[in-house]
């Protein structure tokens, strides 16, 4: 009963919130224009919770944002995909063009396949939203970058719909989409999609990619990189990588050169590992993502390959991370042993080393079979049949 007292105790919190803001005669509706991870994440809790209590009208509250969800996945810009902002006013969820797994959308996706296996399988909606979605995002989000070892990997992007017929994909990479390997790979084995688990492994292997290439061995917050024009065939071209340099990054008042000669100035400017076009953020703030994959990954297929990527992930993190104190985040990962921030995200504890310690357990410390995981990597409980 602890995660009902919890949830409990919040909406007591929340409620005294909001007649101490309706004294001062503020407003008391929600905005109207909301993040899809802020309406879309809250499935797993509140399943729980009356699962816990007894009561149904938590379950109701959240069966109700999911119907909404739902009736609207197949008319947005995107077909199969929701927006990263969507109307909840107006139940209008259609408008935005930007679409991606990633930062404020991604709690969404991933709360389908774990509210399935919350709800004990008995609701197929879930089941159905994930499968459109999935599918939608293999065909515009996921793509392979071309890298100088011609790997054969995934990222997941982004892509904007300019009308209703055609998107864009932009090849922007985040460490917050690594978790979507890992969510794969527990769909693939509840809904028996036995192919999925190779796209699952292309995308943590993407991720393991982006970890490796840098000068510290960690993943920056953002990058690009360039997309393959062809995932079956895709050959390294240094040249290509030279003219996608020079076009992200504008000419300005510079001494003359050649187009080779200012890519690799700019290369060397910018510490661009081979293969990526820029860093948006450079830094790295203690994220779990692709750990929380690894794991996953590690006790789906019991390689234990995933144990050693996620000893040596952890390895490098410690080497530039660690402080007289604790870890701390850190501003610039294509610097080796560069300046530390002062900050240490809750996350970092709350789940970076749990998840890393559970990459080493026994299968049955916390069993997938048992738990689930939300979003913040506290378990909950599965039905018991």
């Amino acid at each position: 009963m602890v995660l009902a007292t919890v949830c409990l105790l919040i909406l007591v919190i929340e409620l005294l919130t909001n007649l101490a803001s309706s004294a001062h005669r503020n407003a008391q509706e929600a905005s109207t224009y909301v993040l899809l991870a802020e309406i879309g994440s809250l499935s797993l809790e509140f399943t729980r919770l009356s699962q816990l209590t007894g009561d149904p009208k938590y379950y109701d509250s959240v069966r109700r944002v999911t119907n909404a969800l739902e009736a609207q996945q197949n008319s947005t810009k995107i077909p199969g995909l929701w927006p990263i902002v969507v109307n909840a006013a107006a139940l209008i969820f259609n408008h935005e063009r930007t679409f991606t797994l990633g930062g404020m959308a991604d709690s969404m996706y991933e709360y389908l396949p774990k509210e399935y296996l919350m709800l004990g399988g008995l609701e197929p909606q879930y089941q159905t939203m994930y499968e459109t979605a999935i599918e939608t995002a293999k065909r515009y989000l996921f793509f392979r970058p071309m890298t100088p070892e011609n790997h054969d990997i995934l990222l997941s992007g982004s892509a904007r719909s300019d009308d209703d017929e055609n998107s864009q994909l932009d090849p922007l990479g985040q460490h917050l989409t690594c978790f979507v390997g890992g969510m794969v790979a527990i769909a693939s084995k509840i809904f028996s999609r036995p192919d999925d688990l190779d796209i699952a492994r292309k995308l943590v292997e993407g991720c393991i990619w982006a970890y490796n290439s840098t000068r510290t061995g960690i993943m920056p917050e953002l990058f690009r990189v360039i997309p393959c024009a062809d995932p079956k065939n895709c050959e390294w071209s240094q040249q290509e990588w030279y003219n996608a340099v020079n076009r992200i990054h504008q000419p300005k008042d510079e001494p003359p050169m050649s187009i080779d000669e200012r890519a690799e100035m700019l290369i060397k400017f910018f510490h661009l590992p081979p293969g990526f076009t820029e860093i948006n953020e450079r830094k790295y703030i203690l994220r779990p993502e692709a750990i929380e994959s690894l794991f996953i990954m590690y006790r789906i297929t019991g390689e234990k390959r995933y144990q050693d990527i996620a000893w040596q992930m952890f390895l490098n993190i410690d080497r530039q991370c660690r402080t007289e104190i604790s870890y701390a985040a850190i501003s610039d990962v294509s610097v080796d042993g560069g300046p530390k921030m002062d900050s240490s995200e809750s996350f970092w504890m709350a789940e970076t080393l749990k998840y890393l310690y559970l990459v080493f357990s026994e299968p049955d410390l916390v069993s997938l079979d048992e738990w689930v995981f939300n979003t913040e990597a506290h378990p909950l409980r599965r039905p018991r049949a």
